[in-house]
């Protein structure tokens, strides 16, 4: 199907009655973004996103069913769940110009297997009006790829540049992302991580291919002997003009989901798919809730189930509910970040911390706690389980494991009481940092966290 074709059958009219017309004293602006909102609805997006799954099951035909991979946040809305092979997280900003960092947060190294067994993978991300594709796939995962490819193959050059996607950056962005990946590679090595087991777990260098809604590139390359092929897919058709321009068509529909999506899932759409296109845009926040409220119902009745943080043999994380005290369960200790202090018992400490930067600043108060809970019940027994809880299971639960970590743990993950000939700085702190991001890649902590366990752990007094 060509691009004019695509673009053809994308489009979706905007119904009359979802236009809301205004006096005519009110300006023309205001016009135009009633105009606007009306394009942007949840009927369009949702439609938009039909569509542009539609292209992402044809690149998957067209590379002989390579499993699809959603970069999360908005990966997944693209892909049926029956379909789905796993999830990474590559973040655009660590791509933008000037920045291109490779994550030490963000190691994606659980796709490293699935790759090496199925030839590789297709990486299905989005990007919004305007772009031909985000900066995830143009930067981010070359400079991830080009340093696994480096540290895991040495002797294997070929493989050793970055792999860009064709006139796309100008030639002196490429250079100086170029000149920062020895540098990556070096700090990649100094994680302490097991090099053979990961070269082994990918089995072969990485070579990248893109695919979007306008061109494939290279047009003829396949999964083959000898490297595995990364597929890098833009769902969306790229739009230049405004949304009203385009028919209801919504370039990068699942961005941004939680200002739109009334708590609907991509799960969720893809199980009342028929449904939801199909019920009118006014009566789609009721149907939502329902269903959102149904799903809730079916699940609260399952258990939470801690991931197991190795090397370690008793340490755990999950997400929570506030108040939650069910999530006690099978752990004989639990830290819960954002629960009610004065609901901590001898065996539950809850910290009470906000949300977002908040509850940042508000772990960094608490760490003192974090640390003489975490000594105290595990100098009296060190095999007694400890979870840690938060709001997400990824940013202030994570942050405070790393504390946990970092203070009375081992390189072979065995608790031994705090350190005090243990030498902590930046790079120890990270090196602990990877046993939380490679056994919970959705792990995702913020830099305020980080940064409140970093400022605990540096300054602690000796």
């Amino acid at each position: 199907m060509s691009s004019d074709e695509r673009a053809t059958s994308n489009a979706y009219p905007v119904s009359l009655s979802e236009i809301e017309f205004p006096s005519a004293a009110v300006s023309v602006s205001q016009l135009l973004t009633s105009l606007r909102r009306s394009a942007l609805s949840v009927t369009n997006r949702l439609r938009s996103i039909e569509a542009d799954a539609r292209f992402v099951s044809e690149v998957a035909e067209h590379y002989g069913g390579l499993p699809l991979i959603a970069n999360e946040r908005c990966g997944s809305w693209y892909i049926n769940p029956t379909r789905k092979a796993g999830s990474v997280y590559f973040k655009s900003t660590d791509g933008h110009t000037g920045v291109w960092e490779f994550s030490f947060r963000r190691l994606n190294l659980q796709v490293l297997e699935l790759a090496r067994q199925r030839g590789g993978c297709i990486i299905v991300d989005s990007t919004r009006r305007g772009k031909l594709m985000p900066d995830a796939l143009s930067k981010t995962v070359p400079i991830w790829s080009a340093v696994l490819n480096r540290a895991l193959f040495p002797s294997e050059p070929a493989y050793h540049l970055v792999q860009f996607p064709p006139n796309f950056l100008p030639a002196s962005e490429e250079a100086q992302i170029e000149r920062r990946i020895d540098g990556f590679v070096k700090t990649f090595k100094e994680l302490k991580l097991d090099l053979d087991q990961l070269r082994k777990d990918l089995g072969s260098p990485i070579k990248i291919a893109w695919a979007n809604q306008t061109y494939f590139y290279p047009t003829t390359l396949q999964k083959g002997d000898g490297y595995n092929l990364f597929v890098l897919c833009s769902a969306s058709r790229r739009v230049h003009g405004a949304e009203a321009s385009e028919g209801g068509y919504i370039q990068g529909a699942g961005d941004d989901a939680e200002k739109w999506s009334h708590g609907l899932t991509p799960p969720i759409f893809w199980a009342n798919r028929d449904l939801l296109i199909n019920t009118d845009e006014s009566d789609l926040p009721h149907v939502i809730q329902e269903l959102v409220s149904k799903t809730d119902a079916h699940s609260n009745g399952d258990t939470k189930v801690g991931v197991p943080i190795r090397p370690s043999s008793n340490l755990y994380i999950c997400q929570s509910r506030p108040n939650d005290l069910r999530i006690q369960g099978e752990y004989d200790l639990a830290i819960a970040c954002n629960d009610k202090p004065d609901l901590s018992t001898a065996k539950r400490l809850n910290l009470g911390c906000g949300s977002h930067k908040l509850g940042s600043r508000d772990l960094r108060a608490a760490l003192d706690k974090v640390k003489a809970f975490a000594e105290n019940n595990l100098t009296a027994n060190p095999a007694q389980s400890i979870l840690v809880t938060c709001e997400t299971g990824k940013d202030l639960s994570v942050g405070t494991l790393l504390t946990i970590i970092c203070l009375f743990y081992d390189d072979n993950g065995k608790f031994v009481g705090p350190q005090t000939d243990v030498y902590i700085d930046k790079q120890y702190i990270r090196q602990r940092l990877t046993w939380i991001v490679t056994s919970k890649p959705d792990a995702n902590p913020s830099r305020a966290t980080l940064q409140s366990v970093n400022a605990f752990l540096l300054q602690r007094p000796d």
